[in-house]
């Protein structure tokens, strides 16, 4: 499953800091975010910045995966495969206890799997645990779960937010009041404000963990976000809303500006369950009509790379599809009109994020320049969540997917937000997913692009960029983010 950020986007991602040679004993750190979420459990919600504060800062993992995309064990501190590849067998780290002072053990692995893959379950990610066939407690320190095929994906799946491990006793609370093993505990939350975490004392790492507290600040305001990082109001902004303005920050010596890659496909998603998108031929109208050199300009300042499909570009499989459909306002006014569709009226529904807004008023006079009347109708996050991505109640909207090996997505059939339902690819998908030889899988990953191309499923804008302002003092940073999270227990902050 895909996490939507900033903006899963998708949407905004939190950065990990290094330790400085000097830090004041009582250490904060204080972090821009756009968006706030409505949820804190990572396992319950879609949300991008759930990840971004919560997942191996809150909550932990059987694994976590470093800043070159490498697995390396967390609350799993080794584990064995049996030589079909269908049987991992877990050995947790000792001592653990969760924030209320209960034990972690493996019946809470077992507790936190059956929950995922439970009928009722509501993890947005429920997907990544279908090759799943069981998981057994061995004894209080070991996990071993069977699969029913080889799953490429499955160490890398299992240190993301979707698989942390919770306790029954407090699983159904974490909405609000998340309650993990991880290095930082949940202290405070002011909606519409501030999100605090403080240090955990009791962690087995806690002499590695700098900081006292981390207060996550929310401001979508591109302008406000701007001003508070100028006043020195925030140490970091990791993804910050105001590209045009990262000049600004580089001509002043309080700061540092990186610009580094995500897993963030930005796409003009299109109802492909809803009539015109149902046919091809519309959505291959709309991809002519898009100018991806004029979206990035306009939207981004031309700090993106753009995409032809759903595939990174920094990716070992990408193959490079962004001249499949040449932006041709005439050809795509032809287009619309041997579909039958010349003059409609298609509506815009676009989330809060800087990316999406000024994507949409460009997007709309492109459209409007084929002949179509786009209506843009900005709406708040939450309304987003409910009528787009739950009831799929829309016809067009422009969101960044930011969860990494997540062309699973188009593989999930109408009941997805996409409507999209091809058996063609899910079969693809199978065959990626249990392809453990990566040359074969990135063969398979192309031919994944290309059929996403050929069938326009949406109109692919361009590669989230990860764009950060920190002051000076503030170092160690990720320059790119491989996925949601990136931890907090290392970071510090020179006062």
């Amino acid at each position: 499953m895909s996490h939507l950020p900033l903006t899963k986007t998708l949407p905004a991602l939190t950065l990990a800091f290094g330790l400085m040679a000097s830090v004041s004993a009582a250490a904060e750190l204080v972090i821009g975010m756009q968006q706030e979420p409505t949820s804190l459990d990572p396992t319950a919600d879609a949300t991008a910045s759930i990840d971004s504060m919560m997942t191996q800062n809150v909550f932990e993992s059987l694994t976590t995966v470093a800043e070159n995309g490498e697995v390396q064990p967390n609350l799993a501190t080794s584990w064995e495969v049996s030589e079909d590849g269908l049987t991992y067998t877990f050995k947790l780290a000792e001592g653990v206890t969760f924030h209320d002072g209960s034990a972690l053990d493996a019946e809470d692995v077992v507790y936190s799997f059956d929950r995922a893959m439970g009928e009722d379950s509501v993890n947005p990610s429920k997907d990544i645990f279908e090759p799943i066939e069981s998981v057994k407690a061995v004894d209080p320190q070991t996990v071993e779960i069977t699969l029913k095929a080889k799953d490429a994906f499955f160490l890398f799946n299992m240190g993301q937010g979707d698989s942390a491990i919770v306790a029954s006793e407090s699983a159904e609370t974490n909405n609000a009041n998340p309650v993990g093993s991880g290095p930082f505990k949940f202290d405070s939350w002011t909606r519409g404000d501030r999100l605090t975490l403080v240090k955990n004392p009791d962690h087995r790492d806690a002499a590695d963990v700098a900081l006292d507290k981390v207060v996550f600040r929310f401001i979508s305001d591109p302008a406000a976000a701007t001003a508070a990082m100028m006043a020195e109001e925030l140490d970091a902004f990791p993804g910050f809303p105001a590209p045009e303005l990262l000049p600004q920050f580089e001509a002043d010596p309080r700061f540092r500006v990186n610009v580094g890659s995500t897993e963030g496909e930005v796409i003009l998603a299109m109802n492909n369950a809803k009539p015109p998108f149902d046919n091809v031929e519309v959505r291959r109208a709309v991809a002519t009509a898009i100018d991806r050199d004029e979206i990035i300009e306009g939207a981004m300042y031309g700090q993106a790379v753009p995409i032809g499909s759903f595939y990174p570009p920094h990716g070992t499989a990408y193959v490079d599809l962004t001249d499949a459909y040449p932006h041709d306002s005439a050809k795509a006014e032809e287009m619309f009109e041997a579909a039958g569709v010349a003059g409609a009226t298609m509506t815009l529904r676009v989330p809060p994020f800087p990316y999406a807004t000024r994507s949409a008023e460009i997007i709309q006079n492109q459209l409007s320049e084929a002949g179509i009347d786009a209506k843009v109708e900005n709406v708040e996050w939450g309304f987003w969540i409910d009528e787009v991505y739950k009831q799929k109640n829309y016809d067009m909207t422009i969101i960044a997917h930011t969860s990494p090996n997540d062309m699973g997505n188009f593989a999930r059939g109408p009941d997805y937000f996409y409507g999209y339902d091809n058996a063609e690819m899910t079969s693809l998908w199978e065959q990626i997913t249990t392809e453990v030889d990566p040359a074969k899988r990135d063969e398979l990953l192309k031919q994944g692009q290309q059929m996403l191309s050929d069938q326009s499923v949406h109109a692919f804008l361009f590669q989230l960029p990860l764009l950060g302002v920190f002051r000076e003092g503030v170092e160690g940073y990720w320059a790119s983010s491989p996925v949601l999270y990136m931890p907090l227990k290392g970071v510090s902050v020179a006062n």
